[in-house]
């Protein structure tokens, strides 16, 4: 039969099912390709933290979403268009996110009578008639999988490993996605084993030819490239972000760069990216535990270097009192706290934004250290660069907040021009004529960084309380009083050398949402949606955290209402209420996932209804 094209301006796609069933690559290489096809897009993987999850349970289901269009995406969606749901408990998880209407794909095979018990489903779904408001195809992926590669011998295993293949090429059908894109990638990654590049790539082209050939599938969709500032682009993840802006911000200061880390879920792949970065001068060292990486870190920073330790909410809790040193001793480090579910080991692969107050607060004694956070994906790479120059110039640890959203989404990312990236300078001390290791610059209040083993500049430093220039130790009270307020100083005047806050929509009305990290997107979204139904609502978002930009009391005084938005129990709020005694609004919530835009629209709608 005769197919048909529509043509739509977004889509959301949700591929799932157990976590051996290879969605994650598949949203991945979709992903990848709808990049290279000129969509702009926004994505959010979504799986257990369990190594080995009870296979064919809700526990195990693995999920990949993707949203794309021909219009700005700023979100991953609020629901999706289409479910490929390669077994029961998959459908299960997931179906709750579908719109009605929507496309379900299903692999019957995953839907025998233990997968469906185990999924705790009384009778299936796909005859039973509770999925009749949907689109359901069902498709034997598995034993179609079977057939494509039959006369290949190859192992049960392998074969069962390439059925999300065979998913992929529905998809990439049904999408009018070309399928080039992954046979080069399948040839790289399997370049050693031409079996698997053979079996994968025949999967996949299996895939597009069922579903052109089958009568099941009667519509195609195009999904036409977006309108985006021209330029280079590639298909980034916060991670792989947050790394390339610390490679970037260290050929920019002229300096090495030296990560000491423990890998920690989600927070790892930085320290897998930048160990592939040895020919810029990087230097990773995977460390036996929190505490080791952060002192490395302190000590490469101690001998000139750029120097980073990457971790989550528990790993900064372990860090706390080597941090405190860094405050101490006055050294630049950068502390990249990737957040997730807590509290304790919490929910690993989940994300949240409830380590703000652990990152202004959480240290004993005064010991005050910048937070700024990233919105985007792509936006970490600029918070990277950002946190670098702030910490080299003043001397200081830089707390540099992510999420487990942020790190592991992707969207499209303009590669800037070199030429555009401002350079860093850091100033090291040469000159050992009256040389003092707390002798501090008028205008910063950073003291000078001098390079142990320089001649004249020897020096030690160390936990105990200096005494103002000379860092000899020192317990005078008022000696301990005037180094605790020249820290916390040093920390206010970086509000004197960073942008001020800006307002998306009118700089006056009735309502501002304030948000922070990585609910920009699905703020920008709800509030974009809201002023075109011609609501008086604008839109703060703030990277700076600590110190806050300086002209924020004034934005918010205003507005006659303020409201918070947070993935956590309402930590921002606090510091906004206490530092402007601002009756700011607070929408929290904590379910391991991001925003979706409705639920912000209709808080705006409740407060500007007058139902608060």
């Amino acid at each position: 039969m005769e197919k048909q094209t529509r043509t739509l301006d977004e889509v959301t796609i949700r591929f799932a099912g157990d976590s051996g069933d290879g969605m994650q690559l598949t949203g991945g290489q979709f992903t990848n390709t709808s990049a290279a096809m000129g969509n702009d897009l926004s994505t959010l993987p979504d799986y257990p933290a369990e190594i080995r999850a009870p296979r064919d349970t809700t526990y195990g289901v693995s999920g990949f979403q993707i949203h794309f269009g021909a219009t700005e995406i700023n979100t991953p969606g609020d629901h999706c268009d289409v479910l490929v749901a390669m077994n029961a408990a998959s459908l299960k998880v997931n179906l709750r996110s579908l719109i009605d209407g929507g496309i379900i794909i299903v692999n019957t095979d995953g839907f025998g009578d233990r997968n469906l018990k185990l999924a705790g489903y009384a009778q299936s779904p796909l005859s039973d008639g509770s999925l009749s408001k949907y689109q359901v195809f069902q498709v034997d992926i598995t034993k179609l999988t079977n057939l494509a590669l039959a006369d290949m011998n190859l192992g049960q295993k392998i074969v069962d490993k390439t059925k999300n293949f065979f998913a992929l090429g529905m998809m990439y059908w049904m999408f009018n996605r070309t399928v080039d894109g992954t046979i080069q990638w399948i040839k790289e990654k399997f370049e050693k084993k031409p079996e698997l590049i053979e079996a994968n790539t025949r999967v996949m082209k299996a895939g597009w030819n069922y579903a052109e050939t089958t009568d099941i599938f009667a519509v195609k969709y195009e999904v036409k490239p977006a309108q985006l500032t021209p330029g280079k682009y590639r298909n980034i993840t916060g991670n792989q972000a947050t790394a390339l802006g610390f490679v970037t911000a260290a050929e920019k200061a002229n300096l090495d760069l030296f990560l000491g880390s423990y890998p920690i879920t989600p927070a790892s792949d930085i320290l897998h990216e930048l160990s592939m970065f040895k020919n810029y001068g990087v230097k990773t060292f995977q460390a036996e535990d929190e505490i080791a990486g952060v002192t490395s870190a302190i000590g490469a920073a101690f001998g000139g270097s750029l120097a980073l330790t990457t971790t989550s909410g528990p790993g900064v809790a372990l860090k706390t009192e080597a941090i405190g040193l860094a405050v101490m001793v006055e050294l630049p480090l950068v502390i990249v706290n990737v957040q997730r579910g807590g509290p304790s080991t919490g929910l690993p692969t989940k994300t949240e934004q409830a380590d703000l107050l652990q990152a202004v607060y959480g240290r004993n004694g005064e010991a005050p250290v910048p937070v700024i956070s990233a919105s985007t994906p792509s936006d970490c790479f600029n918070t990277a660069v950002e946190a670098s120059r702030i910490a080299l110039k003043y001397m200081t640890p830089v707390m540099m907040l992510t999420d487990g959203y942020l790190a592991n989404g992707s969207e499209p990312w303009l590669l800037p021009s070199v030429k555009d990236i401002p350079e860093i300078a850091p100033k090291f001390r040469t000159d050992p004529d009256g040389y003092m290791p707390y002798r501090r610059d008028e205008i910063t209040l950073s003291r000078e960084w001098a390079i142990p083993g320089t001649p004249g500049l020897e020096h030690r430093i160390g936990g105990l309380e200096k005494q103002d220039v000379t860092g000899n130790v020192n317990y005078e009270p008022e000696n301990h009083e005037r180094m605790i307020r020249l820290r916390a100083e040093k920390v206010e005047r970086i509000a004197n050398d960073i942008p001020l806050a800006q307002v998306e929509g009118d700089e006056k009305g009735e309502l501002l949402v304030v948000g922070w990290g990585g609910t920009y997107g699905t703020i920008k979204t709800a509030v974009e949606r809201k002023r075109k139904e011609g609501k008086s609502v604008s839109q703060l978002h703030l990277k700076y955290i600590n110190p806050l930009q300086k002209n924020v009391g004034e934005i918010l005084y205003n507005f006659k209402h303020i409201l918070v938005p947070e993935i956590n129990m309402g930590q921002l709020i606090k510091i906004l209420r206490s530092k402007f005694l601002v009756p700011a609004i607070a929408l929290n919530k904590v379910q391991g996932l991001p925003y979706r835009s409705i639920e912000i629209e209709e808080k705006i709608d409740e407060i500007l209804g007058g139902k608060l």
